[in-house]
């Protein structure tokens, strides 16, 4: 498994975080009739024709919002159903953006099932010498032809009678009018600010709004040219389908142009297709990235690694899978390019390896070949302190060839090696039932009397189960991984819902327990508060996310998310 495309799916995944909130995907899990959970009947974006090849970001709704909002009536509790209804008025209205128009009165009665969004292009006139100019699309399924076009010419009628001076041009048998439309409310010290605006029907299916009218015309060129079109584009289909679940919403993301776009260094060229579908507990995710650089792999993985077993049900972050050694080297390389990597993931390892001085690349996880788990654990008593605790199984015969080949007398002996250079002394003690090894550091202290305590701090447990090397980072750590088959995470109800929607064979998984972690996270990274400010109000219903990947065949790495909502 390469770890730095399974991040790039995650960083997409993260980003995407943001658009649910702005779309208001948000608690829409489940509807009766039941079609939705099976997604919509059409499978891939029937306005990808107008969309060029290279746009940056394209994101489409494949179902008409109100249906949405009745399968969400009919789930949610009774005390929920208001709530629930506000935030569905709240993206029915955001589809139309900082205009003037009204949902429920200019665009219900024709909007068909299908909305998509696109940035078409970088730079409009590309002229760098006078500043980049965005294009901007969104073309509407009708239902109704007939009232669409009444609804654009009242809206231009309005407009005209406000003063705005429109201007109109036939283009290939299309309509197109254009004017300013103002944004937001005036009033007699602040007038509003307006913004471009073109639109026009084109045959007897859709409405198109641009911000300018070259942007109308080479959508309509990419129709008439479908060489240039992104629904012709063979890398585009051959995403679309390697994705097997059911859908209601597209992202595609075009990342070399979205590097362009953000300013952003991504790891990989190619792109990145992501189908969004409905769950009665949440929203399921599924990836396509296209980078040819990757070498094919296959999910072999078709349930829970047993290493499991030993982190605790408690534990509100984990990772397990197998191959641990391509993980890591996967998202260092990812790290270094994405800041928000590096602080979330890499740099608790970073004090890991401090606590313990040594190189986790060159010291454990070069051997960890086989099976693991890795899992937060928090302190008794405490809710904010946490260990941790990593479970691998050195049973694997390439686990062990790496070990007699790195380490001749073995890993523990490097360990005690390495800890005794840092002034740590190697010792044991009974824990349980059982004897653990404990790497201690003392410490002196001077109390009242110039009387002196010496007290030994452990820095590091480790013991051996089975085929299982077990390490942590307190003995309290360790008694609960070792007590943890009492109730382990492996075994827990919670984690089983959470990793039911992922497809299987997959690579393992990384999985989060909002309610547990969101406290921690929120103290240890201050970022993680603006991200759930920009996903409001998803992050008000986030229960749990769990991530996985799925392999590399020809030339696409798929992968999936679960986002659990209550």
């Amino acid at each position: 498994m390469k770890f730095r495309s399974f991040l790039t799916i995650l960083a997409a995944i993260a980003s995407l975080l943001f658009l649910i909130g702005s779309f208001g995907f948000v608690r829409i899990f489940a509807q009766s009739p039941l079609a939705l959970l099976r997604g919509s009947p059409i499978e891939s974006p029937t306005a990808a024709m107008f969309i060029p090849r290279q746009a940056p970001l394209v994101a489409s709704l494949l179902v008409n919002p109100d249906r949405l909002q009745t399968l969400r009536q009919v789930i949610a509790k009774p005390s929920d159903r208001r709530a629930a209804r506000a935030e569905l008025d709240q993206f029915k209205q955001g589809i139309l953006g900082s205009t003037d128009l009204d949902y429920q009165r200019d665009v219900q009665p024709w909007l068909g099932d299908e909305v998509t969004a696109a940035i078409t292009s970088l730079d409009l006139d590309r002229d760098e010498s006078n500043g980049a100019e965005r294009g901007y699309l969104l073309a509407m399924l009708t239902k109704d032809p007939q009232r669409s076009r009444e609804f654009l010419q009242l809206f231009w009628q309005k407009r005209a009678l406000a003063g705005t001076d429109l201007a109109f041009e036939s283009y290939k048998g299309t309509t197109i009018i254009s004017g300013n439309v103002a944004q937001g409310n005036e009033t007699a010290t602040e007038p509003s600010e307006s913004t471009p605006l073109s639109t026009g029907v084109v045959g007897s299916r859709y409405v198109l709004f641009a911000n300018s009218p070259k942007v109308l015309k080479d959508a309509i060129n990419n129709v008439q040219a479908s060489e240039l079109n992104l629904a012709s584009s063979a890398d585009y289909q051959r995403a679309i389908s390697t994705l097997k679940d059911g859908r209601v919403g597209v992202v595609f993301l075009n990342l070399p142009q979205l590097k362009t776009l953000t300013g952003e260094e991504l790891p990989q060229e190619g792109s990145l297709t992501i189908a969004l579908g409905l769950n009665r507990q949440g929203l399921i995710a599924e990836t396509a990235l296209l980078d040819g650089s990757e070498p094919a792999t296959q999910a072999s993985l078709s349930k829970p690694v047993g290493a499991l077993q030993y982190i605790p049900a408690t534990s509100p972050l984990s990772a397990s899978g197998s191959h641990l050694d391509h993980l890591w080297a996967g998202l260092s390389n990812t790290a270094s390019q994405y800041d928000f990597v590096a602080q979330l993931v890499q740099q608790p390892l970073v004090d890991l390896e401090k606590q313990w001085h040594i190189k986790l690349e060159d010291d454990i996880f070069s051997w960890a070949t086989g099976d693991y788990a890795l899992g937060l654990v928090p302190q008794p008593g405490t809710e904010h302190r946490l260990d941790w605790v990593f479970v691998a199984d050195t049973s694997d015969p390439a686990a062990q060839g790496a070990i007699a080949t790195q380490f001749p007398d073995g890993v523990i002996a490097h360990l005690d090696a390495i800890a005794q250079q840092q002034g740590i002394s190697p010792g044991s003690l009974p824990l349980g039932d059982r004897t653990v090894n404990v790497w201690t550091r003392l410490a002196a202290e001077t109390l009242p009397k110039q009387e002196i305590s010496v007290e030994a701090q452990v820095t590091g447990v480790h013991t051996s189960v089975g085929k299982y090397e077990i390490f942590a980072t307190s003995l309290e750590a360790m008694d609960a991984a070792l007590t943890a088959e009492k109730d382990a995470l492996a075994d827990s109800p919670k984690f089983a819902r959470a990793i039911a929607p992922i497809q299987t064979p997959n690579n393992g998984y990384f999985y989060v327990d909002w309610d547990k972690a969101q406290p921690v996270m929120e103290r240890q990274f201050p970022f993680v508060q603006l991200v759930e400010l920009a996903g409001q109000p998803l992050f008000n219903h986030l229960r749990s996310l769990t991530i996985s990947n799925y392999g590399n065949e020809s030339g696409v790495q798929r992968g999936g998310a679960f986002i659990q909502l209550n």
